[in-house]
């Protein structure tokens, strides 16, 4: 008797990816505008056209369950990369897939099975209530009656909808209608989430409530997430894997301790000194100095903790001694500068954005 090969097929099916691109690029052409009026006038009847490539042979794939954040400075091809995905754009060569569909091709299929939230527009109706706009999908959508019903109930509970539910979404705060966008979303049960920029402008809380439902949401239904966002911190407490993109190509992609050990070895030290003048150490450079404490930071690579302490006694007793990695935030900037400015060393460029955060 031939063995069955179902419980192969279906482990197959779990490891094989739900998004996938390969070797995609975009263009896009932007019509340039003179500021004289001799050269507007000229083109009115001959523009000069210019070729942006935003997405430069882009290859990624995503697996069912996971949590990828998707980073990068602005205008490295991160929004362009989501509505590829989410089938708003189409590719200018390269393939698409999600869920195996062709996000373009066959979108009415297609957007029945995946979520979109962008932080910077809404899809709720703006005179009418959270309520009107929920049911407005449930027709348009044609989900059916049951799973509505379900669905309805289990978002109004997860986001704590039902205080607002009522209200005119102009009436709303940022993170209430945030939160409403994000349950509107989750209606017709997606299996996959486009989020980008979801927690654009909201307050701490606000921010902390969105990142719990989705984390619940990856948790309790293995909701596959793709999510973008300019606050780091709060891509590396949602996300296990990070995908950093520049100038339209992937130049990293793995988990934050892989992130922080390739491009970043440098360090906090923390001195307490029985002196208020802070120690001159060879290595490390000084942030800031607060009565008898000081911030340094050093590079871990080349410069060893012991050493630094050895300097530091020789001039002053040293009453305690912190060291710590570098906020995330931190990490992502200097090496945001180091792809603008090759020629900046990491090192000024971490001294100059800790001595700005303490300003």
């Amino acid at each position: 008797m031939v063995p069955s090969s179902a419980p192969n097929s279906a482990a197959q099916a779990r490891d094989e990816p739900i998004v996938s691109l390969q070797e995609v690029t975009k263009l896009y052409k932007q019509r340039q505008r003179s500021e004289h009026l001799s050269g507007l006038l000229r083109s009115l009847f001959k523009p000069t056209i210019k070729q942006v490539e935003a997405l430069r042979g882009v290859s990624l794939q995503i697996r069912r369950g996971e949590v990828v954040a998707y980073a990068g400075p602005n205008g490295a091809g991160k929004s362009t990369t989501v509505k590829l995905c989410a089938g708003l754009l189409a590719p200018t060569s390269g393939t698409v897939r999600v869920m195996g569909f062709n996000p373009v091709k066959e979108r009415v299929k297609f957007v029945a099975r995946i979520g979109v939230v962008f932080g910077q527009r809404t899809e709720l109706y703006w005179d009418l209530p959270i309520a009107a706009s929920f049911e407005w999908k449930r027709v348009v959508w044609d989900i059916p009656r049951e799973r509505y019903e379900r669905m309805r109930a289990f978002v109004r509970e997860l986001l704590a909808l039902d205080e607002f539910f009522q209200t005119a979404a102009r009436e709303l705060s940022l993170g209430q209608r945030m939160r409403a966008d994000l349950g509107l979303a989750l209606l017709h049960e997606p299996e996959i989430l486009f989020l980008d920029e979801p927690t654009l402008g909201l307050d701490v809380l606000a921010k902390r409530n969105i990142l719990a439902c989705i984390k619940d949401l990856n948790r309790e239904r293995s909701l596959t997430v793709m999510v973008t966002s300019h606050d780091m911190a709060e891509l590396e407490q949602l996300a296990g894997r990070i995908v950093m993109i520049h100038q339209g190509t992937i130049a990293f992609d793995g988990d934050w301790l892989r992130l922080r050990r390739e491009f970043v070895a440098r360090r906090v030290l923390i001195l307490e000194t029985e002196t208020p003048t802070a120690p001159a150490l060879t290595g490390a450079d000084l942030v800031r100095s607060e009565a008898n404490r000081h911030e340094y930071v050093f590079d871990a690579s080349h410069f060893q903790i012991s050493s630094l302490l050895d300097q530091a006694a020789s001039q002053t007793r040293v009453l305690d001694v912190e060291t710590h990695q570098l906020p995330i935030d931190e990490v992502i900037a200097d090496i945001y500068q180091r792809w603008l400015h090759p020629t900046l060393s990491a090192t000024s460029t971490a001294t100059s954005t800790a001595a700005t955060g303490a300003e």
